[in-house]
């Protein structure tokens, strides 16, 4: 399976990167090819141009960055994304991935009959959003509505008619002890190693 993980976080000492060795650590174990995509290292401007903007009508691409992940994209089998909660929703440079990169006419397309969108990826048969925080879980349901699960899973990758997404939410990151961060850590090996 070839398994691409877009990977935002700047500091190379966060739970993020540690949750980004477990999931890479599962998939080589299990065998998988694994391209990550790491958008601070890559230095990826989130910003949509108006280049950008005329290429997103155009239903192409002008940004030799994000010719090169789409390329890297098609032929996924699977996605992982992997990056904090920040002010109660993901960093910008995921929602510029988002924005520039999943376009149209390469990750969706609108239906023919006018209605609602087509997945274009074929290949893609599955989609994993994995996200830190530091507020408790019932906080940010109960308070803030699960904002990831409104915007990646339902509002982007649902309506553009991709099935099998899963949502793993590390919450109050900063509070719990060294022993939970490893268990979650071995869960994540575990899970992507079955995979």
């Amino acid at each position: 399976m070839n398994v691409v993980i877009v990977f935002n976080h700047p500091h190379s000492g966060s739970y993020c990167n540690a949750i980004l060795e477990a999931v890479i650590k599962g998939l080589t174990r299990a065998k998988h090819f694994v391209d990550v995509i790491h958008l601070d290292k890559d230095g990826f401007n989130p910003a949509m141009s108006a280049a950008d903007l005329k290429a997103f009508v155009a239903h192409k691409a002008v940004d030799v960055q994000v010719i090169d992940y789409q390329k890297r994209i098609a032929n996924a089998d699977h996605l992982v994304f992997i990056f904090p909660i920040w002010w109660d929703i993901m960093p910008a440079s995921t929602k510029g991935f988002i924005d520039r990169v999943l376009s149209p006419g390469f990750a969706y397309d609108h239906h023919p009959r006018g209605f609602g969108l087509v997945p274009l990826l074929q290949n893609l048969k599955g989609i994993d959003v994995i996200t830190t925080m530091n507020k408790p879980r019932f906080l940010y349901a109960l308070f803030i509505g699960n904002l990831i699960k409104k915007v990646m899973v339902k509002s982007v990758f649902k309506t553009m008619g991709y099935k099998n997404i899963k949502w793993l939410s590390f919450t109050s990151v900063k509070s719990v002890n060294q022993y939970k961060r490893e268990k979650w850590l071995k869960q994540l090996e575990d899970r992507f190693g079955g995979y």
